[in-house]
C-alpha cells in the first residue's frame, strides 16, 4: 500500500536514479570513445571497443524508454515532467553521438592521427564528468552557486570546443588533405561539437531546476 501511494504521489527516487544512470552512461560512452581513439589502427581490439560503444548507446536508449514509461504511469514527479524529459533527452544524445563518432573513426585511414581530435574527445569526457556530478545534486539541492559554477564550467568547455572546431575547419580547408578525408574529418569535427553541445544542454536543465527548487 505504501509503495502504491509513493508511486502515485512521486515520492520515490526512481527518477533521480534513472537520470543519474543516464548521466553515468553518457560519461561511460565518452570514456569508451577515448579508448577507441587510441585503438584507431583498425585492430580486433578496435572492433571490440566499437561494439562496447554500441552497447552503451543501447543501454541509454533503454533508460530513455524506462523514464518515458514511468512518466506515463506516475501521477506526480519530484521535479517538473518537462525538466525530466529535457534532461533525459539531452543525456541520451551523448552515447548516440559518441557511437556515430566511433563509426567515423572506423572508416578513417589507418595512418589517421589527430591530436586536436583527441583533445576534443577529452573535452567531451570532462564535460560528461561534470554533468554526472550536477545530475546527482538533483536529489538534494543545497548550494545553487556550486551548481552554477559547474554549469559555467561546461559552458566554457563548449565555447572552447566551438573555437577549436573553427580552427580545425580552417586548417582542413587550407591544408593538403585529400577530399575524401576532408569529408570524414569535417563530419567528425561537427559530431564532436554537437555531442559536447548536448552536455551543455543537460547542464543547463540541471541548473534551471536548481534555481526553481532552491
Amino acid at each position: 500500500m505504501i509503495k502504491l501511494f509513493n508511486k502515485l504521489i512521486g515520492k520515490d527516487d526512481r527518477f533521480f536514479s534513472l537520470l543519474e544512470s543516464a548521466a553515468e552512461e553518457a560519461h561511460n560512452s565518452a570514456q569508451i570513445l577515448e579508448q577507441l581513439y587510441d585503438e584507431v589502427s583498425g585492430t580486433s581490439e578496435f572492433e571490440k571497443t566499437l561494439e562496447n560503444l554500441n552497447i552503451s548507446r543501447k543501454k541509454e536508449k533503454k533508460l530513455m524508454l524506462v523514464i518515458s514509461e514511468h512518466l506515463c504511469t506516475t501521477f506526480s514527479t519530484p521535479i517538473d515532467r518537462e525538466d525530466i524529459e529535457a534532461l533525459a533527452n539531452a543525456l541520451s544524445k551523448v552515447p548516440k553521438g559518441t557511437y556515430k563518432i566511433g563509426e567515423r573513426l572506423s572508416i578513417c585511414p589507418e595512418q589517421f592521427s589527430s591530436d586536436i581530435i583527441k583533445k576534443q574527445i577529452s573535452m567531451l569526457s570532462r564535460a560528461t564528468e561534470i554533468v554526472v556530478r550536477m545530475t546527482k545534486t538533483l536529489r538534494v539541492i543545497r548550494d545553487v552557486e556550486i551548481i552554477q559554477d559547474d554549469y559555467e564550467l561546461v559552458q566554457t568547455i563548449e565555447g572552447d570546443a566551438d573555437r577549436l572546431m573553427v580552427a580545425l575547419l580552417r586548417d582542413l580547408y587550407q591544408g593538403s588533405v585529400a577530399a575524401k578525408e576532408v569529408i570524414i574529418l569535417k563530419d567528425m569535427y561537427e559530431l564532436l561539437e554537437a555531442t559536447i553541445d548536448h552536455c551543455r544542454d543537460a547542464a543547463k536543465v540541471v541548473f534551471q531546476v536548481a534555481l526553481k527548487y532552491s
